[in-house]
């Protein structure tokens, strides 16, 4: 199994009115394809920095991202937004899209801009489209976004950030804007890509959603503090225990 992602003593900086803010400190992890990990930790610990790091979207103060054998921190903006585009998905909590756009056509829009993907427009539209039925939205394909709801809409994101084939999907609270039952569905299908083979690193505070990773990353104040295994969920039936064990280690780690 190959290695997708590895930070190396990961380090990001902010400087607030003349004072230094260390939000990450020396952070090293990595993550094998086929993995689905979940970071985890208490309000303002540096989950979302850690995740905007990795992906290319922030810049790092000190450390390495080696993705796919490549440091993205040596990489300029062009590249890096290359990179995003033909080589990342990603899923946040707020589900932007645009309003003069079809759900149908904001799912494509990634791959009519890369210039990876050599295909014609109605090649892209039957991926897109085919992408829909696997999610069960195909019957919003020509809706407006404001048309549909907020659970159906995420799985729109989900297919946007598959597009493209990408390498890994980071997912940013994913269904922190979501009630339990679409919260359930967004992560079933999450669950369905990842028993696919898309790697996938979420960060999330809901235990139910951690449960359905294959390991879970605590951090504290910027620091990996624990790691727990969980390996793959074969069937439904195990989510129960899954959470209670879950629940016990996070609890031990000061959740």
């Amino acid at each position: 199994m190959s290695t997708v992602l590895t930070a190396k003593d990961l380090c990001k900086t902010y400087i607030v009115n003349k004072r230094q803010n260390n939000v990450l400190k020396n952070v090293n992890f990595s993550i094998d394809e086929g993995e689905m990990v979940a970071i985890m930790g208490p309000s303002g610990s540096g989950k979302s920095t850690l995740l905007y790091a990795v992906s290319g979207m922030d810049s790092i103060t000190a450390g390495e991202v080696d993705f796919s054998g490549r440091n993205i921190a040596k990489m300029d903006e062009k590249k890096l937004a290359e990179l995003r585009l033909d080589e990342m998905g990603f899923i946040f909590q707020q589900m932007y899209m645009l309003k003069n756009l079809t759900v149908l056509d904001n799912i494509i829009l990634p791959s009519c801009q890369s210039k990876k993907i050599k295909e014609t427009r109605k090649e892209t539209v039957q991926r897109g489209e085919a992408l829909m039925r696997k999610l069960n939205i195909i019957d919003i394909a020509d809706n407006d976004i404001t048309e549909v709801s907020g659970g159906q809409l995420q799985r729109a994101c989900i297919c946007r950030s598959m597009i493209n084939n990408p390498k890994i999907i980071f997912a940013d609270e994913p269904t922190g804007a979501l009630n339990r039952s679409s919260s359930d569905e967004v992560m079933e299908e999450l669950s369905k890509l990842n028993n696919d083979g898309t790697t996938i690193m979420l960060v999330t505070h809901d235990v139910k959603v951690a449960a359905k990773c294959t390991r879970v990353l605590y951090i504290v104040d910027g620091n990996i503090k624990g790691e727990y295994n969980i390996s793959k969920c074969e069937n439904a039936s195990q989510i129960r225990e899954r959470e209670r064990v879950l629940n016990n280690w996070l609890m031990e780690m000061g959740w």
